[in-house]
């Protein structure tokens, strides 16, 4: 009994890790505008500085694929616990009705925040025109995850199906996984391993997210890794305690390597970069994956309200985070305060917008499977 209390409180803390990863959106969306480089970013504010680019980078080195990760373990949950059939009826409702009902809604409010913002930027708005067009989506937007995870969750699922008349292959695979995940610095080794092969077969020494309809090859493979694995560490949830040795190590290290990466690593060659980034995000991924398991084992009020939040608080955020620059454009402030002002009130109006207009209506339910009375 205690000990199957003790493996429930592991999975809670899993949940509270999901839903830090999706508010992490808010802090690299928030100070993306004032980085120096582009990363694909429409908005570009005369003030930028360098440790903007430090924050955003470093975020973006784990926090999607941490976020995978845990997608696959409350996935195959799901499989194992409901069966197939209450599986999809959940993803359905959870995955891809958000992502339908969302890709519609939010697309002409965001074409427009983004447009008029960067106008702003470029210091004539006079020129602000929308097309009826804008509501028809013409990519994923900050949706692309659940695009994904609808793609990973079908692709896995039937290879469950598959594996499960199979069981001699499955039990050799799990006890093989076990064997290998209760080891902490070899499990480092050969997901870095795996990572950098697939790296070099995709001719990318970094991945970044793909906002694409149409799937891209290289977004699918290596998010797809992390949220197998997610998926097999369920199975194996009796070894979650597991990830809690070496954790401190782990983050402290993947920091140091990063920094020296980040100030340094124009200096050296395709292969140190991909060794480099493969090392890096799985010390990140089973680092923080272990602290929070050591520290987020226990119920929070706060961070169930957090945890409930974290979906509508992703979802709109990127409203606030577009719009709000425009009207800091001409404030005599540094760029670090200017990001700080963004991430502030845009934060503060996502969780208001949540608590006063989703918490307790239809909206919450549609999102979360439930709504509060206040």
């Amino acid at each position: 009994m205690i000990e199957t209390q003790k493996k429930t409180k592991r999975i809670h803390s899993l949940d509270s890790l999901r839903a830090i990863m999706m508010l992490l959106g808010l802090v690299l969306h928030s100070a993306i505008t004032y980085s120096e480089y582009t990363y694909k970013w429409p908005l570009k504010d005369s003030a930028v500085h360098i440790s903007n680019d430090f924050i955003v980078s470093i975020i973006h080195a784990f926090r999607m694929q941490v976020f995978f990760l845990v997608a696959g373990f409350f996935g195959s949950m799901l499989f194992y616990e409901r069966g197939l059939f209450k599986m999809i009826k959940n993803r359905v409702k959870r995955i891809i009705l958000p992502f339908i009902v969302f890709i519609f809604s939010l697309s002409p409010i965001l074409a427009f925040a983004f447009t008029y913002t960067k106008l702003v930027f470029e210091g004539d708005i006079s020129t602000l025109t929308l097309s009826p067009s804008i509501i028809i989506p013409r990519h994923t937007l900050h949706l692309w995850f659940l695009y994904y995870l609808s793609l990973f969750t079908l692709l896995v699922t039937c290879l469950a199906c598959f594996l499960r008349k199979m069981p001699h292959l499955s039990n050799k695979i799990l006890s093989m996984f076990k064997w290998l995940i209760n080891r902490s610095f070899l499990r480092i080794i050969i997901f870095s391993a795996i990572t950098a092969i697939i790296l070099i077969l995709t001719r990318s020494h970094q991945v970044s997210p793909s906002t694409s309809f149409i799937p891209e090859p290289n977004t699918f493979i290596y998010y797809l890794i992390f949220y197998l694995v997610g998926w097999i560490l369920y199975k194996s949830k009796e070894m979650l305690v597991s990830l809690i040795k070496n954790d401190w190590f782990f983050v402290v290290l993947a920091i140091s390597l990063f920094s020296f990466y980040f100030f340094a690593g124009g200096w050296f060659n395709y292969i140190f970069h991909v060794i480099i980034n493969a090392i890096i995000v799985w010390l990140f991924v089973f680092g923080i994956t272990g602290l929070f398991i050591r520290y987020m084992s226990h119920f929070s009020s706060v961070m169930r309200y957090m945890s409930d939040a974290s979906y509508w608080v992703y979802l709109i955020h990127l409203f606030f985070v577009a719009i709000i620059p425009s009207f800091i454009s001409n404030w005599p402030i540094p760029s670090t305060l200017r990001f700080l002002f963004v991430l502030i009130i845009s934060g503060a109006l996502s969780f208001l917008s949540y608590h006063y207009l989703v918490r307790s209506t239809f909206i919450g339910k549609f999102l979360n499977g439930k709504k509060y009375n206040s």
